[in-house]
């Protein structure tokens, strides 16, 4: 890990982010995403307090589970189910096996733990020119509530390849996830993180992904269940020509807090980035937290890239943080842009159905699945664009009769 040192000035404090009075923490703060420090060793990180700038958002206390330095085996504490997808894995034995680390650099604790503790590593490897007609589902359940796992999951596109991975959550488990996905040039890879676990479930997961020369990846985190989510996507668009497509939904119920920090790196000439998050909260302590990343490398001229970010509050008590922010180190780029907004139900739209004859419970379904469908349409697998709607429904529909 490489830090900046520097002498304090008289007078001056220490800064959240690190400070002259710890040893172990950067001297100088962390001023955006792409000077994160990053290590594979879990010592270099220490113990997230929440006043550090990638942990203060998060309920850190949630997550001591993941901190800690005995890890359950993850045979007891989880139980996947290959599916399909088990035609298309790849041996991959050892913290030095190819591929694995090729791109991946943990940012945090729980992505070096998951490093470690993770010896074997799934991988699942699309072939050069292979063109898949049904998306490779990975189930994961979680054994047991207080049982933690770590994972690490190499997804890799070869040359013009095309294709779909579903990794879908659910039960109850502390699962630390690190996801490495690599789509080789001229492929068009789409990856959807479903995440419908349990109410007493936690999962930090880290994803980071580089895209090469007119390559197409699709990354969406469907968030709709857990305690504690928080799965944070990192996109080098490293070729020329290559393009990411970011989306994310969340609704988040009465206790729960589902958080993305979204990266996206524009490393290559002529990229293309589009980064779209939506989230629904109901009930007292529901939160949901965003942040999102653009950095504009020097050498990525002829860039276009926008984010958003979109939250609909339904009930008092709910909180949506959204930071949007954009870096740019060149002035030779075709667009680029952010925004964010949150805010209640639009008056306006109610009236209009309610004037139509709709009853204000069915008026509000109604705004809410069209707010978040915008998503849910661009999964592109029929069955869980269902599954999700219904869930979104039904999340709706308790939170009418609580």
């Amino acid at each position: 890990m490489t830090t900046t040192t520097t002498v304090p000035l008289p007078g001056s404090t220490a800064h959240t982010d690190g400070g002259w009075d710890d040893k172990t923490a950067p001297v100088v703060p962390v001023q955006t995403r792409s000077e994160r420090p990053t290590s594979f060793d879990v010592a270099d990180f220490g113990t997230p307090t929440g006043r550090e700038v990638n942990w203060k958002h998060t309920p850190v206390d949630r997550l001591r589970a993941l901190f800690a330095d005995d890890v359950a085996d993850e045979d007891a504490a989880l139980r996947r189910d290959l599916g399909s997808a088990s035609s298309h894995v790849v041996a991959s034995s050892g913290l030095d096996a190819p591929v694995r680390g090729e791109h991946f650099r943990p940012e945090d604790v729980v992505a070096a733990t998951a490093w470690q503790r993770s010896t074997d590593a799934l991988h699942v490897r699309l072939a050069a020119d292979e063109e898949l007609t049904e998306p490779l589902r990975i189930d994961v359940t979680g054994l047991g509530a207080g049982l933690v796992a770590t994972d690490h999951i190499v997804i890799e596109a070869m040359p013009h390849a095309r294709g779909t991975v579903v990794l879908y959550h659910s039960g109850s488990a502390a699962y630390a996830q690190n996801v490495e996905i690599l789509v080789r040039d001229g492929a068009d890879l789409t990856v959807i993180t479903v995440q419908r676990w349990n109410d007493d479930a936690v999962h930090a997961a880290s994803h980071q992904a580089r895209v090469d020369r007119d390559a197409k990846l699709t990354h969406i985190v469907a968030s709709l269940g857990g305690g504690v989510v928080r799965v944070n996507p990192s996109v080098e668009l490293s070729g020329s020509g290559s393009e990411g497509r970011l989306f994310g939904l969340s609704f988040s119920d009465a206790g729960q807090h589902l958080e993305s920090q979204v990266y996206l790196h524009h490393k290559g000439d002529h990229t293309k980035g589009d980064v779209l998050y939506k989230g629904a909260l109901q009930g007292e302590s529901a939160r949901s937290v965003w942040i999102g990343d653009v950095l504009i490398g020097p050498d990525a001229v002829a860039t276009d890239s926008y984010e958003a970010n979109r939250n609909l509050l339904l009930t008092d008590g709910a909180r949506a943080d959204s930071i949007p922010n954009l870096e740019i180190q060149t002035g030779d780029i075709l667009g680029a842009g952010h925004a964010s907004a949150t805010g209640r139900f639009d008056d306006e739209q109610l009236f209009y159905l309610q004037a139509r004859g709709i009853d204000e419970d069915e008026a509000r379904r109604l705004v809410v699945v069209g707010f978040l469908s915008e998503i849910v349409q661009r999964i592109g697998v029929a069955d869980l664009q269902v599954e999700l709607t219904e869930a979104i429904e039904r999340e709706l529909q308790e939170g009418v009769t609580a």
